[in-house]
C-alpha cells in the first residue's frame, strides 16, 4: 500500500483501532472498517454500540458521549488520539493555528489560543489590573505571587465561562494564557523588561513557578488555566532588531544564566505551555531550534506539553532570518524542530510542506496530539468542570482589589529618605501634589492589561488618606515627554506655600514597551538612555530652589533609571513601577506610614548606560550585581524600610561540606526600631577559589518576615548542592573543592548598599570537599560584617 493510500486508511479505521495501535485499550474495536470514503470527505460517525442483552439491575445511567475523546473517563493520550483520527488532514493543520475554527460536525467550537495574563487577564474588557510583573518581583514574596496568579486564574475562568454565553469566542476570550516572561532582564536598555522578574535566574525562576502554580490550579485532573514560559529561550533585546538578531552566548552563560528559570517551570511547575523566541540562537532560529525545543526542552527536561511560537515568528525564517525559501519548508523546519501551534500565518502552509515530502502526516497528528492535551486538560471537552460555577462576580472583586492593593505597596521600593522625610504626618496642613502622572491612569498599567472600571489615581490615593480639612494643591507642572511651550508655570508658587511636595517624575509605557505598543519611543520601545527626561530634571531643581518643606520623589517606570541626578534635590525617593489598578492608595498607604516600605530592588541600577557593554551583546560579563565590577547606583536586592534592622549573627550547620550535600544557613535578625517592618532577608553565596570566572555572588534564598519593634527572628534556608556547582566555559556543571562565603542581608554583597543605608549583612564561610568530610562540627556563627565585593 503507498504512504497516500494508508493514510487514507488509517483514517477510516475505527477510533479504537487507532488508540489501541497507540497502546491504549480501553475502547474494543467492536465493527470491521467501513469502506473507503473519497478523498478529503469527514470521517463516517462511530458505529452504534450493540443492545444489552438484558438489564440486570437498577443502576445509573452511565454518561452517553457522542464520541469517545467525549469521555472524561479516558486517558489523555486515548482522547487525544481519538479526535485526531476523526480530523481531515485541512482540519488537523487547521487547528494548529492560534485561531482555531470550528469543526461543527463534532461540535468542538472554535477556539482562540491566544489570550495574555501577564499582570491581570489582559486586552479582554473588565479585569483586576496587578502590579506588573517586575513589581511583583520586587515584592520577593512567592506566597503573594502565587496569590496573585490564582486571583488571574479565577477572573479568567469567570470570563470564559461568560464569554461562552455571550458566544464569544475570539482572541482574548480563553484559557491559554501567554504569561509569565521570565527572560532575563539582562540590559536595562530594553523596553520589555518591565514585563520580567528582572535580572537574577533564582529570583526569576521562583517568581515564575509561583505564577505558573497559581494559574493553572491545584486540581489533579483539570488545570484552572494553563501557563506559558516565554520567550525560550535566549531573548532580551533589542526590540528593533527582536525579528533578525542572531543571540550567541557562551555556553556557559547559556546555563548559568538564561536557562534556569525555563528550567524550574518545566521540571517543578509543570508548566502547560512554552513559547519559542522571535531571534536566532547560534544561528538557528529558536522556533525552529531542535537544540532548544528537542534536546534541551523534551529530552533533557521531559516536557509534556505544547510549544507556541512567538506571533509571527515562522514568517522571520523566510523573511528575516534568511534560512527558508518558502512559506512552506519554514512551516517544515518548526514542525519537526517541535513547535505544535502557529502563532502566525505559517502552519496553513503544512499542507505544500506534506506534498514536498518536507514532513508526513503521522508528524502533523502527533505534533496536534501533543497540542490537543492542553484543550483537554482544561476541560474544554468536557460536560463540566470544577470551575463552571465561577461567576462575573468574581471579576474586579473587592477581594481582588484589596490583593492588588497589597501587592502594589508590597512593591514599593524606597531608595532614599533623608532626614526622615518619609513618613509624611496625616496632620499635614498644605500639601502639594504636582506632576502629569498624579492623575494620570495609564501610568498605572504598563503593558499587557486589562481594563479596570477603577484606577486608583495617586492624586485620589493622597486625598482620600487626609483630613477634610486639610489643603491639597494638584498642578501639572511640566510635560512627561518634553519641554513645556508656555514659558508661564504657577506651580512653584504652590509648592512654597505648602508643608511638602509629593513631586511625580519617570516615564510610562507611552515610552517604553514592546516594539509597537510604546509609541512615545524612538527606538521601538527600547530607551538607549536610562536618564529622566532632562526637562523634569531642571524642573525639581526649581522645585528645590522654592521649597521649604521636605520634596518626595515618586518615580514611575518599569526598569532601572538613572536617578543620580535628582538625588541632591530630592529628600526621598519612592520607585513605585507601574503598580496597577490599586497603586494611587497604595503609594498613599506607604507615604502616610500605614504600611512601612518594603519592596527591594530585582535589578541593578547602574550609574549610567557607560557602564554597560553593547546592548546586543549577549555575555554576561560585566552585567547585573552578579559579574560586574563596577559599583551600582543601586545594588540588586536594595530597598529602605522605616525600621531598623540588625542582621545579629549567621550560623552554618557545618564548616565543611560534602560535595552534592546541601549545608543549613540560619540568619538572625532583629528590629532595633520602633516601626513594625516586613524584612525580606537575601542569602548570598560567593565560591572564592574558582578555577573558572564564576559570579560574584548569587542569590540562593530569600524570605521575607514580619518583625515587630524589638523582635528578633531565626530565618533559616537549605543552600542546595546544584547552587555549589560551577558551570564551566562548556556548559556543564561540577563541584570544585574550595572556600564558599554566605552572605544574609537586605542586599547583593558590596559597601554601596551599607553607604546607601541598608544594614550591616552578616558572613560565614565553609569548606567544599570533593568527598565526605572527616569532620562534621558546625561552623561558629561570624559576627555581623561586610562581604567583601
Amino acid at each position: 500500500m503507498n504512504t497516500a493510500a494508508r493514510s487514507a486508511a488509517d483514517r477510516n479505521r475505527p477510533a479504537c483501532g487507532i488508540v489501541a495501535l497507540l497502546g491504549a485499550c480501553a475502547i474494543a474495536c467492536r465493527a470491521e472498517a467501513p469502506p473507503p470514503r473519497a478523498p478529503g470527505a469527514p470521517p463516517p460517525a462511530p458505529p452504534a454500540p450493540p443492545a444489552p442483552a438484558a438489564p440486570v439491575a437498577a443502576a445509573p445511567a452511565a454518561p452517553v458521549h457522542a464520541y469517545p475523546f467525549q469521555d472524561p473517563a479516558l486517558s489523555l493520550d486515548e482522547r487525544a488520539a481519538h479526535l485526531v483520527s476523526l480530523l481531515t488532514l485541512d482540519e488537523k493543520i487547521a487547528q494548529m493555528t492560534h485561531d482555531a475554527p470550528a469543526i461543527d460536525r463534532l461540535g468542538i467550537p472554535a477556539y482562540s489560543w491566544w489570550n495574555e495574563g501577564l499582570h491581570g487577564v489582559a486586552r479582554s474588557g473588565r479585569a483586576t489590573v496587578f502590579p506588573q510583573a517586575i513589581a511583583l518581583a520586587a515584592t520577593f514574596d512567592e506566597q503573594l505571587v502565587h496569590e496573585v496568579a490564582g486571583a488571574i486564574a479565577d477572573e479568567a475562568r469567570a470570563k470564559f465561562n461568560a464569554a461562552r454565553k455571550l458566544g464569544n469566542q475570539g482572541r482574548y476570550a480563553g484559557l491559554t494564557l501567554w504569561s509569565p516572561n521570565i527572560n532575563i532582564l539582562r540590559d536595562p536598555r530594553w523596553g520589555r523588561g518591565q514585563e520580567t522578574y528582572g535580572e537574577d535566574p533564582l529570583l526569576s525562576a521562583r517568581m515564575g513557578v509561583a505564577f505558573v502554580t497559581g494559574l493553572q490550579g491545584d486540581d489533579p485532573r483539570i488545570l484552572k488555566t494553563a501557563g506559558c514560559a516565554k520567550h525560550f529561550a535566549v531573548h532580551s533585546g533589542p526590540e528593533a532588531l527582536r525579528h533578525q538578531f542572531d543571540a550567541k552566548p557562551s555556553k556557559k552563560d547559556l546555563r548559568e544564566t538564561y536557562l534556569p528559570a525555563f528550567e524550574a517551570l518545566v521540571t517543578e511547575a509543570k508548566v502547560a505551555g512554552v513559547m519559542s523566541a522571535y531571534n536566532r540562537v547560534w544561528g538557528e532560529p529558536a522556533s525552529g531550534s531542535t537544540f532548544l525545543l528537542q534536546d534541551v526542552l523534551r529530552n533533557e527536561w521531559g516536557f509534556q506539553g505544547y510549544v507556541v511560537s512567538d506571533c509571527w515568528a515562522l514568517v522571520d525564517f523566510k523573511e528575516h532570518h534568511r534560512v527558508t525559501r518558502s512559506s512552506s519548508e519554514s512551516a517544515a523546519k518548526a514542525l519537526k524542530a517541535g513547535v505544535n501551534l502557529d502563532c502566525g500565518s505559517t502552519f496553513p502552509d503544512l499542507k505544500g510542506a506534506l506534498a514536498e515530502h518536507r514532513i508526513t502526516e503521522a508528524e502533523i497528528d502527533q505534533a496536534l496530539i501533543t497540542l490537543l492535551k492542553t484543550r483537554f486538560r482544561l476541560g474544554l471537552f468536557d460536560p463540566k468542570t470544577p470551575y463552571d460555577a465561577l461567576g462575573p462576580e468574581i471579576v474586579g472583586s473587592e477581594a481582588h482589589a484589596t490583593l492588588a492593593r497589597r501587592a502594589a505597596a508590597s512593591s514599593l521600593v524606597l531608595l532614599q529618605n533623608r532626614k526622615g522625610a518619609l513618613p509624611l504626618s496625616k496632620s499635614i496642613r498644605h500639601l502639594a501634589v504636582i506632576g502629569p502622572y498624579a492623575t494620570d491612569g495609564y501610568v498605572l498599567l504598563g503593558n499587557y492589561f486589562g481594563s479596570s472600571p477603577r484606577l486608583v489615581s495617586l492624586l485620589e490615593g493622597i486625598t482620600a488618606k487626609l483630613d477634610v480639612g486639610a489643603g491639597i494643591q494638584h498642578v501639572a507642572g511640566f510635560l512627561p515627554d518634553r519641554k513645556n511651550p508656555n514659558p508661564l508655570d504657577w506651580s512653584v508658587d504652590v509648592a512654597r506655600s505648602s508643608d511638602a511636595t509629593l513631586v511625580t517624575l519617570g516615564i510610562s509605557g507611552l515610552m517604553e514597551g514592546e516594539e509597537g505598543e510604546a509609541i512615545g519611543s524612538a527606538h521601538h520601545g527600547d530607551r538607549p538612555d536610562l536618564r529622566l527626561p532632562a526637562h523634569q530634571v531642571a524642573y525639581l531643581k526649581t522645585l528645590r530652589q522654592a521649597s521649604q518643606g521636605p520634596i518626595i520623589a515618586v518615580v514611575f517606570g518599569g526598569g532601572a533609571l538613572d536617578l543620580g541626578e535628582i538625588t541632591d534635590d530630592a529628600d526621598a525617593i519612592l520607585l513605585v513601577w507601574y503598580p496597577g489598578q490599586e497603586g494611587g492608595d497604595a503609594i498613599a498607604d506607604v507615604v502616610f506610614g500605614d504600611v512601612a516600605p518594603s519592596g527591594r530592588l530585582p535589578i541593578t541600577f547602574p550609574r549610567s548606560v557607560k557602564a554597560l557593554p553593547a546592548f546586543t551583546d549577549y555575555s554576561m560579563a560585566r552585567r547585573g550585581y552578579r559579574y560586574s565590577n563596577d559599583e551600582p547606583l543601586y545594588p540588586f536586592g536594595f530597598g529602605l524600610s522605616y525600621g531598623t534592622v540588625l542582621y545579629d549573627r549567621l550560623e552554618l550547620s557545618s564548616a565543611t561540606v560534602a560535595a552534592g550535600a546541601p549545608v543549613a544557613a540560619t540568619a538572625t535578625v532583629r528590629n532595633t526600631g520602633t516601626t513594625a517592618v516586613s524584612e525580606v532577608v537575601e542569602l548570598y553565596l560567593s565560591d572564592l577559589e574558582a578555577s573558572v570566572r564564576v559570579p560574584r555572588a548569587q542569590l540562593v534564598g530569600f524570605r521575607r518576615v514580619a518583625l515587630g519593634p524589638g523582635q528578633t527572628q531565626k530565618v533559616s534556608f537549605e543552600i542546595p548542592a546544584r547552587a555549589m556547582q560551577l558551570v564551566t566555559e562548556q556548559g556543564e556543571r561540577l563541584f570544585e573543592p574550595g572556600r564558599f562565603r554566605v552572605t544574609a542581608g537586605a542586599a547583593a554583597p558590596g559597601l554601596r548598599a551599607e553607604t546607601l543605608g541598608s544594614p550591616r549583612p552578616a558572613a560565614a564561610e565553609f569548606l567544599l570537599m570533593s568527598a565526605e568530610p572527616a569532620t562534621t562540627q558546625a561552623l561558629p556563627a561570624a559576627a555581623a560584617s561586610p562581604a567583601k565585593p
